[in-house]
């Protein structure tokens, strides 16, 4: 394994853990660490709860499935991406201590190396589809050119 496909392994795991992580710990009966009632805290609604661990299984199966198209992945990045810098901006509009402000933000920057490597390693498929739909323009019969009489 090359060192892109190493780095896109490694942040993409730490962003998919950290999510999953999150979505079960918000539905615990007891969560682990300071997630208890914070929802309250931060002033959302419970059924924001369900909402975000739906969206976190569907963006984590998103990324981590093989076949899933690249639009789709680039969605769920993006639903991370807002998800995290998010958490950061509640937390801060709280007043929360800094450590809480700046968590989302250190695994969004996971989250931007992931995505980063993810289109170095997908550029050749990009190339591709390019280089195809260039020949799929160049080629179209000569009978489909001529002007009806």
């Amino acid at each position: 394994m090359n060192k892109d496909k190493v780095v896109y392994w490694t942040a993409t795991s730490i962003v998919c853990a950290v999510m999953v992580f999150s979505a079960i710990n918000f539905n615990l009966k007891n969560p682990i660490g300071p997630m208890k009632g914070a929802f309250v805290h931060l002033g959302y609604p419970d059924y924001f709860r369900i909402e975000l661990t739906v969206a976190k299984a569907l963006g984590v199966l998103a990324l981590l499935m093989p076949g899933i198209p690249v639009k789709a992945k680039e969605f769920a990045y993006a639903g991370f991406g807002i998800t995290l810098i998010s958490a950061s901006i509640a937390h801060f509009s709280v007043g929360d201590p800094w450590v809480f402000v700046i968590d989302p933000l250190l695994f969004f920057g996971a989250l931007a190396t992931s995505y980063v490597y993810f289109t170095r390693l997908n550029r050749h498929e990009a190339d591709r589809r390019r280089i195809t739909d260039v020949i799929e323009q160049h080629s179209t019969p000569i009978h489909s050119m001529r002007r009806p009489a």
